[in-house]
Order: C-alpha cells, then structure tokens, then sequence
C-alpha cells in the first residue's frame, strides 16, 4: 500500500507556480499581437484563456489524489479527463470570436489563435514547456512576420485581378447583391454606376476566382460578367 501511495504524482507548490506563470506569460504574448491589432479577443482574454487551460489540467492530473486513495486500494484515473474537454470546450469561445461584418467574415484568425493558447496552456499545466515554448514561438511567427510577408507576396498575386465587373438589368441590382451574400465573397471594395439602360456592379474581392464570372452570368438579369479593372 505504501508503494502504491508513493507512486501517486504530485505537484509541489513551486512547480505549480511556473506552470501557471509560464501559462500566463506565454498567452499574454500571444495575445499581444490581437491586442495591437484591436481585435476583440486581445491581451487578456488569450491570456485568461491559456491561464484557465493550464488549471484546469493542473486539476485534472493532480487535484483529486485525496479521492483516489481510500481504504486499502488506489483507485485508477484517467489524468486527461478535463483537460479532454478543453479542446471541445474552447470552440464556443473562438465561435464569439467570429464577428460577420455585411459580405465579409472577421476573426478567423483570433479564433484559431484562441485555440493554439489553450493547447498551450495544457502544455503548460502538464509540464511539457518545450511543447509550449516552441507552439508558442511558430504561432507568433504565423501571426506577424508570415502576415507580412503573405501581404507582399501572395496577397498581392492574388489580388492583381481581383476585380470582378457585372453588367446587369437594374431590376437586378438587388439579386446580384444578395448572391454575393449567400456566396459569402469578401468584398473590399464595392461600386455601382449607371451605363445606359444597364447597371454596372463593380467589386474589388480579397482573391480572384476565374470560375466566377461565368457562374455569375447564368443569374437572371445578367447581361455580362467579366475579370477586369
């Protein structure tokens, strides 16, 4: 029995602080970046998230040896179970993070950001720092220095012909608009004038799409779409 109880994992107070610290510290890094960006989830919700992830699995692995240890036997626990439902739990989180601002979808990339700090918070509260140091260190690689670089390089290749030009029937405008909608194209840009007894609907989109234009032109009222200036 006494073997038993000395095999039983526990966690001294100094342990418990570095691992909450380093939850801490590293949320609040990742975090930062939302922050300077005025996202809605910044500095302290990733923080708050990654701390909470990192208790959660500290209580999960070593907060209930009291109850494992009755009588004569030691009962077996899985060390995971909460800290399981973290991973399902954070999506409701990362759902209200998700903003739909008209055509466009916003917080994409907070949202999966809020993610990677909980999966580095439970890093963290299992003691694998290496887990979390590097995690921590590729997720903000791909928030700032990637971001800048795929806004010089594959950003910009995409968005050379990004215009996307319709010549409709202007009892069409309203139709064309609301497929626009339901397709749920990111429109950056959007302009309307009037070219003889037709409509022209210009948009500027985030990307092109060659397939587009010719599965535009078989809705009613569309005389023409085209890729163009």
């Amino acid at each position: 029995m006494q073997f038993l109880l000395a095999s039983i994992p526990t966690l001294s107070n100094w342990e418990l602080v570095a691992r909450l610290a380093a939850a801490t510290a590293l949320g609040a890094a990742l975090g930062i970046e939302r922050e300077l960006r005025e996202h809605e989830a910044g500095f302290r919700t990733h923080l708050l998230v990654c701390l909470g992830s990192a208790v959660f699995t500290v209580v999960s692995a070593y907060g209930f040896t009291d109850f494992l240890v009755g009588g004569t036997a030691v009962v077996r626990a899985d060390p995971t179970r909460i800290a399981a439902q973290i991973v399902t739990g954070i999506g409701f989180l990362g759902a209200g993070a998700i903003i739909r601002d008209g055509m466009n979808v916003r917080g994409l990339t907070t949202a999966a950001n809020l993610w990677v700090v909980a999966a580095i918070g439970i890093a963290c509260g299992a003691g694998y720092y290496a887990a979390a140091l590097v995690g921590a260190a590729l997720a903000l690689l791909a928030l700032w220095p990637l971001r800048v670089a795929a806004a010089h390089t594959v950003d910009r290749w995409r968005r050379e012909d990004a215009h996307i030009v319709l010549d409709v029937q202007p009892s069409s405008v309203e139709g064309v608009l609301e497929e626009f909608s339901r397709r749920k194209l990111r429109i950056e840009r959007f302009d309307i004038q009037r070219e003889g007894e037709l409509r022209r609907l210009t948009f500027r989109l985030d990307r092109a799409n060659p397939a587009l234009a010719a599965s535009l032109e078989e809705l009613d009222g569309v005389v023409e779409a085209s890729w163009g200036a």
